[in-house]
């Protein structure tokens, strides 16, 4: 039984390799603690990436908080398997994603698994899905610095690189200078920071209030010597079009949020060039 386990490991790592070697660019976002708009920023940078012409995937791998089918607006859909393959679901015709959201019946129903089972189902993900030719897959991992990130890290041996999303408050910098240490000490590149919900622009006087702070995260890539990404404010359409299922960055044309997002993106696709 042992030999049987070995061998079909071996097999599974070799089909994880050989998909992996099919897609030029593994971006992992992370973030220090929740709630800091971690997935909203990966939403949009890999639906931008697609739009711009590019073949994206993009994978959740938070397993007890998946939000990618929410915010992409296909919270009803499903995962189909044929062959021992899983199809990842088509957003767009360039666009696909996968998350464990699409595999549960009911969505209130809560994952409790522990490290091992969450593991394996990374695993799977990445070895079993049929995510083709990409320029792009872009891994959404829940916060923090344990078995997701760490997961996906050590299961891609060529990963692009990791990036860091905080808010601009000293709790949020301090949790995102643990991820910035936490990828450096696996040696995955950091691609940058972004802070978000930096400051926000009221309607009725326009003048900036800074109800977070500002330019924590712009220090916190000074200090540790990473690229500084970019601002994002606070916007309240970024909260109304995430719940509808309508990436900011196509749906807001003219908000200096989606002008922001924009140079981030910029920024990703040129520090990529290096690699």
């Amino acid at each position: 039984m042992q030999k049987v386990n070995e061998k079909k490991e071996s097999v599974q790592e070799k089909r994880l390799q050989e998909r992996m070697q099919k897609i030029k660019h593994k971006i992992i976002v992370m973030s220090g603690k929740g709630g800091v708009g971690k997935t909203t920023v990966a939403v949009n940078i890999a639906y931008q990436l697609a739009v711009q012409g590019s073949r994206v995937g993009i994978l959740d791998v938070d397993i007890h908080g998946p939000n990618i089918a929410k915010m992409l607006g296909i919270e009803d859909a499903k995962l189909s398997t044929t062959n021992e393959e899983v199809q990842a679901f088509s957003v767009l015709p360039n666009l696909k994603a996968v998350s464990i959201a699409m595999l549960m019946e009911n969505k209130d129903q809560p994952i409790i698994w522990r490290g091992p089972l969450k593991i394996q189902v990374i695993k799977q993900f990445l070895s079993d899905v049929d995510w083709g030719e990409l320029d792009y897959l872009v891994v959404d991992s829940p916060p923090g610095t344990g078995d997701e990130p760490l997961s996906v890290c050590q299961l891609i041996s060529d990963i692009s690189g990791a990036v860091i999303v905080t808010t601009p408050q000293d709790v949020a910098i301090l949790d995102s200078r643990k991820s910035i240490l936490f990828a450096r000490s696996i040696n995955v590149p950091i691609l940058g920071i972004i802070e978000n919900m930096s400051g926000f622009v009221c309607p009725h006087c326009k003048k900036p209030i800074e109800m977070f702070g500002q330019g924590g995260g712009k220090k916190a890539a000074d200090d540790l010597k990473v690229p500084f990404l970019g601002c994002i404010e606070m916007d309240p359409q970024i909260v109304k079009q995430g719940d509808m299922g309508k990436p900011f960055i196509q749906f807001n044309h003219n908000q200096p949020s989606v002008n922001c997002m924009d140079n981030i993106i910029k920024k990703i696709i040129d520090g990529l060039k290096n690699e």
